[in-house]
């Protein structure tokens, strides 16, 4: 059998391991509401990346997109919304991340150099980004640029990210509820730096990867740097969604455990993916994604995209 192969069977007992408790979501072939862009011809071809400026906050911003293959403007698409790791790319992150393989518009926007950091891109709510700068209304801004023009379903908008980004993800999740129907962060930093407490508009659906023996982003936290404990922070927003069962744990393969909590308000679900011995890396990645092992039992876009896409924002608050 094919190393694709093999992977491909192994993604998909995966997937059908994590989502066989999913509480009561919408179908996956559901049409929903068009956003306005529907009907418009794009600025790029399918099946390409191309960067992109926008402004946003007095600020020339610029992002990567990626059209799915078979793109089609009467359709209405997911979007996922992918935040690079501190000092990297919305580009660097595509080549490792694989996210562009899946059937949804994907944009990786470019973060904004840090303080006292080089020429290092970094996200709001750490101790190295750049003062002043609100992301969260950019993520609003690149959302009503990306409706605008290209036809999205306003119901299936996810975010994910690697690290600094994954851990900007967690803030969306708090202060952009309306906008974000679930999150997947890997190796997420989740700084608590100059954050309001969260308190989300809706239950957020969050499944969250991290590898025990990352030594950036530590899994058993960093209180001199103000990183929770992974497990803590994952906890936490299982109870944040009001979920009453869990964890409960699944074993996959030699090297990952995933803990599922469920019973939680509005048909919201929190999973946390485990990789023992795992470094600061994006599951699966078949290029450099960080220090550290990288596991090959799972691939994380499959199996976070597997998650997410049975979850979606309310008809009345998907703007």
């Amino acid at each position: 059998m094919t190393r694709t192969r093999r992977w491909a069977r192994g993604a998909a007992t995966v997937a059908m391991t994590l989502v066989a408790a999913l509480c009561a979501t919408a179908p996956a072939h559901a049409q929903p509401g068009r956003s306005d862009g529907c009907g418009t011809t794009p600025a790029q071809r399918p099946g390409t990346s191309e960067l992109h400026a926008i402004g946003s906050g007095g600020r020339d911003r610029t992002y990567q997109l990626h059209l799915p293959p078979d793109y089609d403007a009467g359709r209405a698409w997911p979007v996922v919304l992918v935040y690079h790791g501190r000092g990297n790319t919305g580009a660097g992150t595509e080549e490792f991340s694989k996210l562009s393989t899946l059937p949804a518009i994907v944009a990786y926007p470019n973060g904004v150099i840090g303080q006292g950091d080089g020429d290092r891109q970094a996200w709001q709510g750490a101790p190295y980004s750049a003062p002043g700068v609100d992301d969260v209304a950019f993520t609003r801004d690149l959302l009503d640029h990306l409706e605008a023009g290209l036809c999205v379903d306003e119901q299936r908008v996810y975010a994910t990210g690697k690290s600094n980004g994954a851990g900007f993800t967690g803030i969306l999740a708090c202060r952009a509820a309306d906008r974000i129907a679930a999150i997947a962060p890997v190796a997420g930093a989740f700084y608590g730096t100059g954050e309001p407490p969260c308190a989300p508009a809706r239950a957020v659906p969050v499944i969250e990867f991290h590898g025990t023996a990352d030594t950036t982003i530590p899994y058993t936290g960093d209180t001199d740097r103000g990183l929770p404990a992974i497990e803590d922070w994952v906890a936490a927003w299982a109870r944040r969604d009001g979920c009453h069962a869990g964890p409960q744990r699944t074993t996959i393969g030699p090297d990952v455990t995933v803990s599922r909590w469920t019973g939680c308000s509005r048909g919201a679900q929190v999973e946390h993916v485990a990789v023992d011995g795992g470094g600061h890396t994006w599951p699966g990645a078949d290029s450099y994604s960080g220090g550290g092992h990288t596991t090959q039992t799972i691939e994380a876009h499959e199996v976070l995209w597997e998650f997410l896409r049975h979850h979606r924002l309310p008809a009345q608050e998907a703007s």
